[in-house]
């Protein structure tokens, strides 16, 4: 546990340099076989991007020096409790392990937290506050987006 503690501790030093620089107080470190293969802190206050978090900056950096298989059973260290947005992308990356030091709790008395959107994803679409439908379009045969990229993925095989 103490390597876990240094990790984070590196993702809150990272976050305290992002605040000196006029950013938000995120910072995130990816490790793969016990090494740092990525760093990141949020960028939103340069890019003007949303998604610009810490978490996601970092696995971008990981994937693209590393290539993707080395994200799988990974770990995340974060400064602070990931929002709902880089949770999913940590998943869907393969990454096995997300330890963050300060909680939800924590921020939100700095508006810091994303409590709220998780408890808001909870909740079915019809009672979510941002309006999301399904409109399926017909398609001809032959058109169908999915088959056409399955039969394209079965082609590269």
């Amino acid at each position: 546990m103490s390597d876990a503690k240094g990790f984070l501790r590196q993702a809150v030093e990272l976050a305290r340099a992002n605040v000196e620089a006029g950013g938000r107080p995120f910072g995130a470190v990816v490790v793969s076989g016990g090494e740092i293969i990525a760093t990141a802190v949020n960028e939103m206050h340069l890019s003007h991007d949303v998604t610009d978090h810490a978490e996601l900056l970092a696995i971008r950096v990981a994937a693209r020096t590393h290539g993707p298989d080395a994200l799988k059973g990974s770990s995340v260290y974060a400064s602070g409790h990931p929002c709902p947005m880089c949770m999913a992308a940590m998943r869907l990356a393969g990454v096995g392990t997300v330890a963050y030091a300060y909680s939800n709790e924590d921020g939100a008395p700095f508006n810091l937290s994303t409590a709220e959107i998780y408890a808001e994803l909870k909740r079915p679409f019809a009672e979510q506050s941002m309006t999301i439908s399904h409109l399926p379009l017909e398609s001809k045969p032959g058109q169908n987006l999915y088959e056409q990229w399955a039969e394209a993925r079965d082609s590269r095989k």
